[in-house]
C-alpha cells in the first residue's frame, strides 16, 4: 500500500532583485522626493487593472501590515518568538515603531485576498500525462529596501498518495525549463495554469507554456504565472531578475496517513528514505536516490532530529525546507483543539525565518553580482587612466548598501529559544549565509581599498601640481615685487626714471616680466584645463549621484516627519 500524505501544504518561494535604475527610468514621478521604500505602495498601484488578468480575475495586490498585537492576534504569535531588534526590522507593522524617534521597518508586506466562495487553483502538467491540481490558499510579497523580493505562491492539498505530492513539489516548483530535454523527459512542466472557480464554471487565468522559450537580453524565460503575478515590475524591459536557479524553493509540510503505514513505521530507514525523497524534492521511489553512504551521511547535516521519537522530522537544504510528521495529535499540553502544534509552527515562526535565511541568500547573491559589474566598469576606467565620477559613486554606493546589510539586516541568531535557534544556524548553513557574507565582505573591501589608491595616487598628483604652480606663482611674485620695492640711487634712474641711455633697460625689464607673468599664469590655466574633471566636483553646489542611485539612501531612514 503506497502511504498517504494526509495533508501537503507548501510554499514555493520566488526570490528576485528589483533593478531600481530601470525602474525609476520608467517611473521616476513615483518617487521624486521620497525614499525608495515610500513608493513601493504607489508603485504597485499605478498599473492598471485592466492590464493584468491577475489584478482583473483574482485581485491586486494590497499591503498586509500587522495592525492587532493583542493576545490572540496573529501579530503577537508571530512575532514574540523573535528577539526585540528582529521585531523592529523585519516585521511590517502599523500603528507602532512610526514615531519621530523610531526607525520604520525597511520591508513591506503585501498579499492578494483570496476569496472562499472563488477558488483559486494551480494545475501543472509535463509531457509524460502525469497532472496535479492543488488550491492556492496564500499569494504574498515581500520587497525590501534593498530592492530584493520574495513571491510566495502557498498551496494545500489533503489525502495524496504520497508519489504525487512528491510530484506536486518536483513540478511546480520549476520557474523556466534549463533546456529543451527537460520538457521532452518529462523533468519540467510542459503546462502550468491559474484557474478560478467559481459557482459559475471555472476560468483559465494564467496558462503558460514554455515550448517557444528564449533569452530576454542575459535573463532566462520565467514563467508567466510568476511575470503575471508581478504584474506592476516589466520582466520584459528588464526590471527584476531572478536571483536563483530555475527552481523556486520548496517550503514545505507533509503529514503521513497512519493508517496508511505499517506500526513504528518512524522507526525505520524506510521513513528516512521517504523523507530524502522529500527534502531533495525527487520523485518517490524505494531506496535513496543517491548513493546510500553519502545520502546518510549527508543527512546527519541537513535534517533536525529532536522530535524524531515521534515521527517528526526537519531537513533543510539550499533549495527546500521541509517538515514531515504522523498525522495530527496533542503535543504533550498543546492540545489539538487550538489547532495543530506543528503546522501552526510550520505556517508562522518557521515560515518567518525562512523568508528571512531566503532574503539573507538572495541579497548576498546579488551583491556579488553588482560587485562584478562595478569591478567591470571600474576595470574600463583603469584602462583609460582615469575613474569617472559616476563609477566611484556606483562602488561607494555598494559600499554603503553592504555596511547597511551588514549592521540593520543581518543577524546570526533571530529567535530566543533553542529549537528556533537550531532551526535557523541549519538553514543558515545550507544557504552557506557566513562564507557568502565573508567572501562578499572581502571583495568590497578590496575594491574600496583600490579606491583608496586611487585617490591617494591622485592626490599626490593634486599635490604636484600645487606645488609647481604654487612656485611658479611665488617666483613671479618675488619678480614683481622686487620692482615694487622703493630702491632708490642708480636703480631708480634705470628702472623708474630711464634716460636716453637707459630707456632699452627700462623695457626689457617691462617685457621680461609681462613675459614671466604671461608664462605663470599660462601654465596654471593648462594645469587646471588639463585636470578639470579633479576640480569640477569641488565647484558644485549639490553633490550628483550615479546614473540609476536612488538619490536618498534607502537603508537609513527615519520618519517622514523629521
Amino acid at each position: 500500500m503506497e502511504p498517504v500524505i494526509q495533508h501537503l501544504h507548501t510554499y514555493f518561494l520566488f526570490s528576485f532583485a528589483v533593478d531600481r535604475s530601470a525602474v525609476l527610468a520608467r517611473h521616476g514621478e513615483i518617487w521624486q522626493g521620497r525614499y525608495w521604500i515610500d513608493g513601493l505602495d504607489d508603485w504597485i498601484n499605478s498599473h492598471l487593472v485592466q492590464d493584468s488578468p491577475v489584478a482583473t480575475q483574482i485581485g491586486r495586490w494590497e499591503r498586509a501590515s500587522y495592525t492587532q498585537f493583542d493576545l490572540e492576534s496573529p501579530a503577537y504569535q508571530d512575532m514574540i518568538f523573535f528577539h526585540p531588534f528582529v521585531r523592529r526590522i523585519f516585521f511590517d507593522t502599523a500603528g507602532i515603531g512610526a514615531s519621530d524617534n523610531e526607525v520604520e521597518a525597511l520591508l513591506r508586506c503585501y498579499q492578494i485576498p483570496l476569496s472562499k466562495e472563488n477558488k483559486l487553483f494551480f494545475m501543472a502538467e509535463d509531457l509524460r500525462e502525469r497532472e496535479a491540481e492543488l488550491e492556492v490558499t496564500d499569494l504574498r510579497l515581500f520587497l525590501f529596501a534593498n530592492g530584493i523580493g520574495i513571491l510566495a505562491i502557498g498551496v494545500e492539498a489533503f489525502d495524496l498518495p504520497v508519489s504525487k505530492a512528491l510530484w506536486v513539489n518536483e513540478m511546480m516548483r520549476k520557474v523556466y525549463p534549463s533546456s529543451g530535454r527537460q520538457l521532452r523527459e518529462g523533468r519540467s512542466p510542459s503546462k502550468v495554469t491559474l484557474s478560478v472557480e467559481t459557482p459559475y464554471g471555472r476560468t483559465n487565468v494564467i496558462e503558460a507554456g514554455f515550448e517557444n522559450s528564449a533569452m530576454i537580453g542575459f535573463l532566462p524565460p520565467v514563467s508567466e504565472i510568476i511575470t503575471s503575478l508581478l504584474y506592476f515590475a516589466d520582466y520584459r524591459k528588464e526590471e527584476y531578475e531572478p536571483v536563483l536557479d530555475e527552481r523556486a524553493i520548496v517550503y514545505s509540510y507533509l503529514a503521513l496517513d497512519p493508517e496508511s503505514v505499517p506500526e513504528n513505521f518512524h522507526k525505520t530507514e524506510d521513513f528516512d528514505i521517504l523523507f530524502s525523497r522529500a527534502l531533495y524534492v525527487d520523485h518517490s521511489g524505494d531506496d535513496y536516490r543517491y548513493a546510500r553512504g553519502f545520502t546518510k551521511r549527508l543527512m546527519e547535516q541537513q535534517v533536525y532530529r529532536r522530535w524524531a521519537h515521534q515521527g517528526t522530522l526537519y531537513g533543510f537544504t539550499s533549495y527546500s525546507n521541509v517538515t514531515m510528521c504522523f498525522g495530527t495529535f496533542d503535543c504533550d499540553d498543546h492540545q489539538l483543539s487550538e489547532g495543530f502544534l506543528i503546522h501552526r509552527m510550520f505556517d508562522s515562526r518557521y515560515y518567518l525565518m525562512a523568508i528571512i535565511a531566503l532574503f539573507y541568500r538572495a541579497t548576498l547573491l546579488d551583491f556579488a553580482e553588482r560587485v562584478a559589474l562595478v569591478s567591470r566598469r571600474l576595470y574600463v576606467d583603469f584602462q583609460d587612466g582615469r575613474l569617472s565620477d559616476a563609477n566611484i559613486e556606483r562602488a561607494n554606493y555598494l559600499r554603503y548598501e553592504f555596511l547597511v546589510f551588514s549592521n540593520y539586516w543581518h543577524f546570526d541568531e533571530l529567535a530566543n529559544k533553542d529549537e528556533e535557534s537550531e532551526h535557523f544556524r541549519m538553514l543558515s548553513a545550507v544557504y552557506d549565509i557566513t562564507s557568502m557574507k565573508l567572501e562578499v565582505e572581502r571583495e568590497i573591501d578590496k575594491l574600496n581599498a583600490s579606491l583608496q589608491e586611487y585617490y591617494s595616487a591622485r592626490n599626490t598628483q593634486a599635490v604636484n601640481r600645487l606645488a609647481f604652480v604654487s612656485t611658479i606663482l611665488g617666483a613671479g611674485a618675488v619678480v614683481t615685487g622686487f620692482f615694487g620695492m622703493n630702491f632708490s640711487s642708480s636703480f631708480e634712474k634705470v628702472f623708474f626714471q630711464p634716460n636716453e641711455n637707459t630707456v632699452w633697460l627700462y623695457w626689457i625689464a617691462i617685457l621680461s616680466v609681462v613675459i614671466f607673468c604671461l608664462f605663470a599664469l599660462g601654465i596654471t590655466l593648462y594645469l587646471f584645463s588639463r585636470n578639470w574633471q579633479d576640480y569640477r566636483s569641488v565647484l558644485r553646489n549639490n553633490h550628483e549621484l550615479a546614473p540609476g542611485v536612488s538619490p536618498r539612501t534607502p537603508g537609513s531612514r527615519k520618519s517622514t516627519k523629521s
